[in-house]
């Protein structure tokens, strides 16, 4: 997929802020599409399910206007980013590997790497394996995958989990995902909010659009498959990380509980945490101002 198909469904600007959009080769020469706005340190921002980049459409300007580029990417398999066959090619070894090349493309040495769900997950992973290339690390919405083993059966995680396991299943959540022109991922931007009303219906239906497209689906879907094995558990499980770091929490996400974030210490022992009450999974779209501030303030220490 070529950069021109890539900014489909992006505007030129945003908040009167041109954009731009490159070309990374990523890990194993995957093409990994990243919107880029502005000048200054580097700001890597990494999405989860079932977004993409566009997920940070409300953080681009007050990044830029607090002095920093911001670089949202399309991970590997979604939306202007090449989806290679096979759930080999999503294991956690490679993400992590995409995030370094980025954070290699921005020119810098060094990178704030800022990550939503599974955009987290591979945060905290990439903080662990490759610090010579963080500088600072921001989390919004998703567990230290050593803390969520920890919490899994202690507390009502288990319950929460439930999709993991049924993602494990070949062709059947495919079915299930697209049954009523993807009822299950429309229904899920309301069910996972903290506050009614955060993704109208043309911003929904882009979400749609962009999972609808062949092999995107499964692309998805291969992240759950590909990283429940041992390699990928012990990566993440011990990611450790001496940088500083902010982890801002909804919480009323009704997939992961509170309690996910207690003994972050162990792991991150620079780590702040940042709770929004009434916020729920989509965190950064619910509390847009609010994020953007107190992760503008953090990234200006």
């Amino acid at each position: 997929m070529g950069t021109s198909d890539a900014e489909q469904g992006w505007p030129a600007e945003i908040e009167g802020i041109k954009l731009r959009h490159e070309w990374v080769v990523g890990d194993g020469g995957v093409g990994l599409h990243v919107v880029l706005a502005g000048e200054g340190p580097a700001v890597v921002l990494l999405h989860g399910f079932p977004e993409d980049a566009r997920t940070w459409r409300r953080q681009i300007g007050p990044l830029v206007r607090a002095g920093f580029a911001a670089w949202a990417v399309d991970l590997r398999g979604y939306g202007g980013s090449d989806r290679p066959a096979g759930r080999e090619a999503y294991r956690l070894r490679h993400l992590v590997g995409d995030v370094a090349a980025v954070v290699r493309a921005t020119g810098r040495a060094r990178a704030h790497v800022v990550g939503h769900d599974w955009g987290g997950i591979i945060a905290w992973t990439f903080a662990g394996a490759r610090p010579e290339l963080l500088d600072r690390l921001v989390i919004l919405n998703a567990p230290h995958v050593g803390v969520y083993l920890e919490k899994l059966w202690r507390t009502s995680q288990w319950l929460r989990s439930w999709y993991v396991g049924f993602f494990q299943l070949p062709i059947l959540p495919e079915r299930v995902m697209r049954v009523g022109n993807f009822r299950v991922l429309r229904r899920a931007f309301d069910r996972l909010a903290g506050r009614a009303g955060v993704y109208g219906a043309e911003e929904i239906e882009e979400y749609v659009r962009a999972m609808a497209a062949p092999g995107a689906l499964t692309a998805a879907i291969n992240y759950y498959r590909a990283n429940v094995g041992r390699e990928a558990m012990e990566l993440a499980r011990g990611a450790r990380t001496g940088a500083e770091t902010l982890v801002i929490w909804g919480e009323r996400d009704p997939a992961l509980v509170v309690e996910l974030l207690d003994g972050l210490a162990r792991v991150a022992p620079r780590v702040r945490v940042h709770r929004i009450a009434d916020a729920g999974h989509w965190v950064q779209n619910e509390a847009a101002g609010e994020v953007a501030r107190v992760m503008g303030e953090f990234l200006r220490e």
